[in-house]
């Protein structure tokens, strides 16, 4: 019936098979989140396996807090996150949380500077998926995607890009240029978003910023 992962205190791979099947029983719907640390393996061939395992233990501590019993350690720098009844747009947005949470810890052993960073690809059922095995395969493909795209970042299923956009009540003629901008550029409408966010918080999340 699974374990409890000793370095992080996570339940384990054989603990998330067996809660996801019970999730499509018990749920009318799941989102599924897949997290890989970026330069994780860098890390450990860089400063030792004993700063990788701290590492591990302190993104395990920021993901359970968010999301307690719902955050599982696949192995290696691999997390699932579980989220029953949870729409995409409220799993995406809560990824994205944890994404700057992660990007805030502060690890004493690393270099002055060197900031963490986890890429995060998110599904759902029964939007983007039937069954355990197709939502695990949707998520994995919106990880790849998110890796694609540069890391550091939260996944959609390629057709789900632009649900959270419709979330957050753009207009229509906005949204539409937005498109037609991202064609234009060869980029998906989310990264110029993401872009956009950077900007607003490096112009306003300085110290003094009102």
């Amino acid at each position: 019936m699974g374990e409890i992962d000793t370095l992080t205190g996570l339940k384990d791979r054989t603990s998330f098979e067996v809660a996801l099947t019970q999730a499509f029983t018990d749920a009318d719907s799941v989102a599924l989140a897949l997290a890989d640390l970026d330069g994780f393996h860098e890390i450990n061939m860089t400063y030792g396996h004993a700063v990788g395992d701290e590492v591990l233990r302190q993104v395990a501590g920021v993901l359970s807090a968010a999301l307690p019993d719902q955050v599982y350690r696949l192995g290696g720098d691999e997390f699932a996150l579980l989220m029953p009844e949870t729409s995409l747009e409220k799993a995406f947005l809560r990824m994205e949380l944890l994404r700057t949470q992660v990007l805030a810890i502060d690890i004493p052993q690393l270099p002055s500077g060197h900031r963490l960073t986890i890429t995060i690809g998110v599904a759902q059922h029964p939007r983007d998926a039937k069954d355990a095995r197709s939502l695990s395969a949707a998520a994995g493909a919106a990880q790849a995607s998110a890796k694609e795209s540069g890391r550091n970042q939260v996944g959609l299923p390629p057709t789900e890009e632009s649900m959270v956009m419709k979330s957050c009540y753009y207009s229509a003629s906005s949204l539409a240029k937005l498109k037609s901008l991202a064609e234009k550029l060869r980029r998906k409408e989310s990264q110029l978003l993401r872009e956009a966010l950077s900007d607003i918080l490096r112009k306003y999340d300085t110290p003094g910023a009102m």
